[in-house]
């Protein structure tokens, strides 16, 4: 007779093993994990890839232990490799995209009217407003910053700016247009784990993200201000330009396919068409300006990446990006940190460590609290975004109800931190990407980010103040502390119906605001 298996859930120790495993590999990786070259001290390994093995190896001897089979455990991994598929494949095309745009002349263009243009003093404050317009047009802070953020890393070393003040610039305005998009998957994702609609999660996000993204732009203000222009040497960004000028047609029709992204983002057309419409585009600019290429020649350079030598070792360094082939790197990292992922799912790990935090929750702030560092812990456990957004809502939306809150006030609380803080960790699948992409680790952009930064401490902040709230029944306490009637947020009628019950009965128990005339 067959025995029934018998599954349970993992004991604390056993939920956290998995995770000290990987979180000390890293920490052991980027930090002490150095030898001295040339009197430098050096990474001797400068990957997240194994130590994301081990903790994989290290998940799966806990789901085992656990009652699942091995089988099971590879089930759980390869769901979750599925789920991220789409944003691989576009990740192979952003790199032909760069290679594209890279011979048609676009970035180098981009790179020498931004030396033409700009000056140290307010590179920062417009380098971040212009990146948040191509990232809100895109949908996409990858595509924001694998064009404009690769010219504007440039840029900025050729006005003497410090490559992770650039860096954490360009994060900021790439994950604010994205945010704000409605192209954006992670958007869309937010909106629809919280059974909210689109623009209802959107007005949301303006309420923290908005306040947030001025004072950024303040802080990059005061930042070029007081910028040592004593270290600036303008025969820097000369020798750039001149270099540029040298080997491209730099004649402003080359900008044009920029414009050809937003186009197709405007009309909507699917992630990964627009991007490939925008190859293409690169492809004939860089036959019409240029110079014509082969067949042959035209994909050895998606493949492998342009081969260009300017005469200026600077610019060949800056320019030596894109590429099909040069993206692996970061797909690797990405397959192993979803397998992870996968696999605490699968084991059992998240529901141990946070299916009962949820009934200690008292207030608002603590909900909000729990809500981001659920995401936070995501981020930098299970080392994708969509988890940092798609594991707490489930976990605490009826608590959101129960509060008589709006759903959209969930979205914007996932948003707020999983999606902002995914690229803060040189481990997960944003973070690996945009140090490739940018050539800057996130240890050290990480401090400069400040949209990513100071949006989950802004959006707590708040809320523990009893400020920036959307209640169920449609009202919204402001900054002031004022609650007005707004238009209410879609949610599923019984949430509706259940969420709003509970706010009456708070507000007749003095636990919630009352509506200001």
């Amino acid at each position: 007779m067959k025995k029934n298996k018998s599954i349970r859930l993992p004991s604390y120790i056993e939920a956290i093993l998995p995770i000290i495993t990987m979180v000390s590999l890293m920490i052991y990786i980027f930090v002490f994990a150095k030898k001295e070259v040339n009197g430098k001290l050096e990474s001797i390994y400068d990957g997240a890839h194994m130590p994301l093995v081990c903790g994989i190896i290290v998940a799966c001897i806990v789901g085992i232990k656990c009652g699942h089979t091995f089988k099971e455990m590879v089930s759980g991994m390869i769901e979750r490799i599925t789920t991220t598929l789409d944003a691989i494949l576009i990740l192979l095309t952003v790199g032909l995209l760069i290679s594209s745009f890279m011979i048609s002349g676009t970035i180098p263009a981009l790179i020498y009217y931004g030396l033409e243009l700009l000056n140290p003093k307010l590179f920062l404050p417009i380098g971040c407003i212009i990146t948040a317009i191509v990232g809100l047009a895109c949908g996409s802070s990858w595509t924001a910053t694998a064009t404009i953020g690769i010219a504007f890393m440039t840029i900025g070393q050729g006005l003497g700016i410090n490559p992770a003040i650039t860096a954490g610039m360009v994060i900021s305005g790439a994950y604010i247009g994205d945010k704000f998009s409605p192209l954006s998957d992670t958007t869309n994702l937010a909106a629809g784990v919280s059974k909210t609609v689109l623009f209802d999660h959107v007005r949301a996000m303006v309420s923290s993200t908005g306040p947030v993204f001025i004072i950024s732009l303040f802080i990059y203000t005061i930042l070029g201000l007081r910028a040592n222009v004593i270290n600036y040497d303008p025969s820097v960004a000369e020798g750039i330009k001149t270099s540029l000028a040298n080997n491209f047609n730099l004649n402003p029709l080359v900008l044009l396919p920029i414009l050809i992204i937003v186009f197709v983002c405007v009309l909507r057309i699917e992630g990964l068409a627009g991007v490939m419409i925008s190859v293409f585009v690169g492809i004939i600019f860089s036959q019409i300006f240029q110079g014509t290429k082969s067949l042959a020649e035209i994909f050895s350079i998606l493949h492998y990446g342009p081969e260009i030598e300017t005469g200026n070792n600077f610019v060949d360094q800056a320019l030596a990006k894109g590429g099909m082939d040069n993206q692996m790197w970061t797909i690797n990292l990405i397959l192993l940190a979803v397998s992870f992922g996968g696999a605490l799912e699968r084991s059992g790990v998240i529901e141990k460590l946070f299916s009962k935090l949820k009934e200690k929750i008292n207030s608002i702030g603590g909900l909000v609290f729990t809500t981001m560092a659920t995401s936070i812990f995501c981020d930098a456990t299970m080392c994708d975004q969509f988890l940092g957004i798609g594991v707490p809502a489930p976990l605490y939306e009826d608590k959101y109800d129960e509060m008589g809150l709006s759903r959209n006030y969930l979205s914007r609380t996932l948003e707020d931190a999983g999606t902002l803080w995914a690229v803060m960790f040189p481990w997960t699948a944003c973070g690996a990407y945009q140090m490739k992409t940018l050539g800057v680790s996130p240890i050290y952009y990480f401090p400069f980010a400040f949209v990513n930064l100071l949006n989950p401490l802004y959006a707590l902040l708040t809320a523990y103040f009893k400020r920036n709230i959307f209640w169920a029944d449609g009202s919204y306490t402001n900054i002031f502390g004022k609650t007005k009637m707004k238009k209410k947020a879609h949610s599923p009628k019984e949430v509706e119906i259940y969420a709003t019950n509970q706010l009456d009965k708070l507000r007749k128990e003095g636990k919630a605001p009352k509506i200001s005339l």
